[in-house]
């Protein structure tokens, strides 16, 4: 009997260690990717809703890809359309925008709900995402924004500009 118990033992501190050991956390932990430039443009986004007849225009922008798609909720209209875009034109778009500048842009009130327009921008960085309702009226800031319109328009197909 004591040659039975010892093999109990063996075999019960064999099984016990083993499950120790598949058991520990051999997962390293991880540091977060800091990217290269805090300030780096990462997702642009404009969009134009109308109040009345919900006619509405929204094209999103990043590093490789351009995104854009219009329609109207009053007779469910809706078209899209996506393209890759090279990292020139990704410059061409970005190129204009002022990192420094975008905390001091201004929003205005929204004009959707009486019948208006509201434009609204989005500029992320990995830091930070801005967000602008009806920027125009700031115009000693805005004319970033307006450029980054136009070089969106020179990339967009006529029917989206």
């Amino acid at each position: 009997m004591p040659t039975t118990k010892k093999l109990h033992l063996k075999i019960l501190f064999s099984i016990l260690l083993l499950s120790a050991f598949f058991s520990c956390d051999s997962k390293k932990t991880e540091q977060p990717v800091s990217p290269k430039n805090p300030h780096e443009i990462t997702f642009i986004s404009v969009s134009d809703v109308e109040g009345n007849l919900g006619n509405y225009r929204i094209i999103k922008a990043t590093k490789d890809s351009v995104f854009a798609e219009k329609g109207m909720t009053a007779n469910q209209t809706h078209k899209a359309w996506a393209s890759a875009i090279n990292s020139e034109t990704w410059k061409k778009l970005t190129s204009s925008i002022n990192i420094v500048d975008l905390d001091h842009i201004k929003s205005s009130h929204s004009q959707q709900s009486v019948d208006g327009i509201d434009e609204t921008f989005q500029i992320r960085t990995p830091q930070k995402s801005h967000i602008y309702v009806n920027a125009y009226a700031d115009t000693i800031h805005y004319k970033q924004l307006q450029q980054v319109k136009e070089q969106l328009d020179k990339i967009l197909p006529k029917e989206y500009q």
